[in-house]
C-alpha cells in the first residue's frame, strides 16, 4: 500500500501531479479533515473544486478521512476545543512569554485517522504501508520530526527528487492548475502575523471566530486558576495583538508546515 498523506497546500498538491503524471508511485491521496468548522474555507474549496476532480481524471484515489469516536460520530477539532470538559488545550497556544504549548491535534486529528484508515485496509507492521509527505528540499529539516505508526514506513518523494517549494509552485501550473493557498487551521498559532493580519481585512468572519475561540479557552482557564495563552507570540488577545492599523513587525519566516501534509498529518 502507498499513499501520499495530503495536506491541500503546495507541496502535497505537487505530489498529487506528479502521481498523475505517474513520475512516482501514489494512486492514494489520503486528507486528514479536521473539521469544516476547522480548517481554512479555502484549503477545503481548493480540495472539493480543484484536487478532487483532478484527482478522479488521473485515476487517483483522494479520500477524505474525518476523526470518528468510538461509538461512531464524528469530532471536529473546534468542538474538542469548545467542550466544557476540556482541561487541555489540544492546539499550541502562546504562553506568556510566546512560547508554543504542547498540542496533540496533529496526533489526533492527522496522524491517527490517516492511520487507522491504513490498518481498516491492511497495514500492519509486518507489511507496512508507506506513507509519502510532501516536505521539500527548502525544508528538509523537519524530515525527521514526522512522528509514524508502527504500520507506517514514510517515504519522502520531493526530496529523493531534489525539489524545492518554487519547484512545487511550478509543476502545479504546469498542470493546469492553480497553485492552493497556504493550508492550516484558520485559528493555528503557528500562523504567521502577516497571515493574521490578512485575515482580519479580508476575513473578518474568521478573525472573530478565532478571538472567538481564544476567549473561550481562557475562560475556561480562569475557571481553573490557570494563566491565560494566546493565539500570537505577543502575550495578549489576539484583537490587541493584531490591530487594524499598521505596526506589528513581520514574521514571514514563521511557518505551520501544513502545506506540506506535515503539520496536522
Amino acid at each position: 500500500m502507498r499513499a501520499i498523506s495530503y495536506g491541500g497546500g503546495v507541496q502535497s498538491t505537487a505530489l498529487l501531479v506528479l502521481a498523475a503524471r505517474r513520475e512516482i508511485n501514489y494512486p492514494t491521496f489520503l486528507f486528514a479533515n479536521v473539521g469544516d468548522d476547522s480548517e481554512h474555507p479555502a484549503t477545503l474549496a481548493y480540495i472539493r473544486d480543484i484536487a478532487a476532480p483532478y484527482a478522479a481524471r488521473a485515476g487517483l484515489e483522494l479520500h477524505q478521512l474525518r476523526r470518528t469516536r468510538r461509538d461512531g460520530t464524528t469530532e471536529t477539532l473546534m468542538e474538542r476545543l469548545n467542550r466544557p470538559d476540556t482541561r487541555s488545550i489540544p492546539i499550541p497556544v502562546r504562553m506568556a512569554n510566546g512560547a508554543p504549548g504542547r498540542r496533540s491535534c496533529t496526533a489526533d486529528f492527522k496522524i491517527k485517522v490517516v492511520g487507522r484508515w491504513l490498518r481498516q485496509h491492511g497495514a500492519t507492521a509486518d507489511a507496512p504501508a508507506t506513507v509519502g509527505i510532501g516536505i521539500s528540499v527548502d525544508e528538509i529539516h523537519r524530515a525527521n520530526r514526522r512522528r509514524s505508526e508502527p504500520h507506517e514506513q514514510i517515504d519522502y518523494p520531493l526530496l529523493d527528487l531534489r525539489l524545492r517549494r518554487t519547484d512545487c509552485e511550478q509543476i502545479i501550473r504546469d498542470a493546469g492548475l492553480p497553485v492552493p493557498p497556504k493550508s492550516s487551521c484558520f485559528f493555528c498559532p503557528f500562523r504567521t502575523v502577516d497571515a493574521w493580519r490578512q485575515q482580519r481585512q479580508t476575513e473578518p468572519e474568521l478573525f472573530a471566530r478565532a478571538i472567538a475561540l481564544e476567549k473561550t479557552v481562557n475562560g475556561r482557564r480562569a475557571a481553573l486558576g490557570r494563566d491565560p495563552v494566546y493565539l500570537t507570540r505577543y502575550g495578549r488577545p489576539l484583537a490587541e495583538a493584531i490591530p487594524v492599523q499598521r505596526g506589528i513587525p513581520s514574521e514571514e519566516t514563521e511557518d505551520s508546515g501544513c502545506d506540506s501534509g506535515w503539520c496536522m498529518t
